[in-house]
């Protein structure tokens, strides 16, 4: 059996907690003395697992009644959620943040297992073959956000 590292196990538990509510506020040493770890362990995790691209929305306080909020983003329709993913996507995008938006796709059922692989393939490192990895970040993000902007306009 594959062991899960502390940052999906932290993960997982904020996203059980979240499947009941819309937001969830927590504390970063608590959290943290929960799963004895480092605080710095919690900010990596709400950082790199939730995202915009991942559909949520991080807000938080600094100081001794400081908090972290999380909240799952709604959408309208998908029109909506495709204007945001839009509007997240800069001029360089990597290649981990673009699997995020892929895997969201697939999650919200805008595109088949099949049609979020074919993306992922025109998408990846070593079919850009570019040598320059600002380059290759910058091809990127233009080719995800035309495919979003199709999906977009497909959407009825």
């Amino acid at each position: 059996m594959q062991s899960q590292n502390i940052s999906d196990i932290i993960e997982a538990y904020l996203k059980k907690i979240l499947a009941d509510s819309e937001q969830i506020e927590i504390r970063r040493s608590e959290i943290a003395k929960l799963f004895n770890c480092v605080p710095s362990q919690i900010n990596y995790v709400i950082n790199t697992r939730f995202t915009e691209q991942r559909g949520y929305v991080v807000n938080s306080k600094r100081g001794g009644g400081g908090y972290i909020r999380i909240v799952k983003v709604q959408f309208l329709d998908d029109r909506d959620f495709l204007e945001a993913l839009i509007g997240s996507v800069e001029d360089r995008i990597s290649q981990a943040d673009t699997l995020a938006i892929i895997q969201k796709l697939y999650d919200e059922q805008i595109l088949s297992q099949k049609e979020g692989n074919l993306v992922l393939a025109m998408l990846n490192a070593q079919t850009l073959a570019v040598n320059d990895k600002q380059l290759e970040e910058q091809l990127r993000a233009r080719m995800l956000i035309a495919v979003l902007e199709r999906l977009r306009y497909e959407i009825k």
